[in-house]
């Protein structure tokens, strides 16, 4: 029995991890999908032809890059929904114009036709009742210091070389996003709370906090959905 028939997590649920650059998102993905036994969706990095050019000249490649992740990563939407659920998906597609799309409008390095063209784009393909969102979005989080230093430790060397402002702002912003962000159920983890890396049975604690934030709004839509038919019954 694996840990996702231990704690009845559906077999068709769509995880999203989410969380600032550094945080661990992609290490958790993997243990999470080897423990429920889900497949992956990880973000295409190597593969993307605007990265390396947006670190060296934001203003100028801001834009392509942004059309280029909402492209990408709703494909990947589209995909996961196709195969019947059953992710565990690396990064959200709230993030990018959340935090990313809006930071560099605010600075200046995305001109404001290019970001209502962006937002514009974003809410009409994702904001939708017919875009799968995930049953829950896993949002890692931890001190500045923390996240900075695994950035200085295992992140690209284009990352690295990102003024330390730039992951400053960033992580305030991602902050703020989170406060707000309710397209989803939410469970937060800092990552002082677990470790991975040198003991995968911490992989289990949070798999039981997965499943029961998915009962928690499980039964919270089945009561709003009854409040509604009562509601509806009422007027006749």
């Amino acid at each position: 029995m694996n840990l996702r028939q231990k704690y009845h997590i559906p077999s068709d649920a769509i995880l999203t991890i989410a969380g600032t650059v550094g945080v661990g998102k992609s290490t958790m993905t993997s243990a999470l999908a080897n423990a429920l036994d889900f497949r992956t969706s990880f973000e295409k990095v190597e593969s993307n032809p605007y990265l390396d050019l947006f670190y060296l000249d934001f203003k100028r490649w801001s834009f392509h890059l942004q059309i280029y992740f909402l492209a990408e990563r709703f494909k990947e939407q589209k995909k996961i929904f196709e195969y019947g659920g059953g992710f565990v998906q690396d990064r959200s597609i709230y993030e990018d114009t959340g935090i990313f799309a809006k930071m560099h409008y605010e600075k200046g390095t995305m001109d404001k036709v290019d970001y209502e063209t962006y937002t514009s784009l974003f809410e009409a393909m994702v904001m939708t009742p017919y875009f799968p969102h995930p049953n829950l979005l896993i949002y890692l989080e931890g001190s500045f210091e923390d996240i900075l230093t695994r950035i200085n430790i295992r992140g690209r060397p284009m990352e690295q070389q990102t003024p330390t402002s730039y992951w400053k702002e960033m992580y305030e912003r991602y902050d703020t996003w989170i406060s707000g962000f309710n397209v989803c159920p939410v469970l937060r983890l800092n990552i002082k709370d677990y470790d991975i890396f040198e003991d995968i049975g911490s992989i289990e604690p949070i798999v039981k906090k997965i499943a029961n934030k998915l009962n928690q709004s499980t039964r919270m839509t089945k009561k709003i959905k009854e409040t509604r038919i009562n509601l509806s019954m009422k007027k006749y």
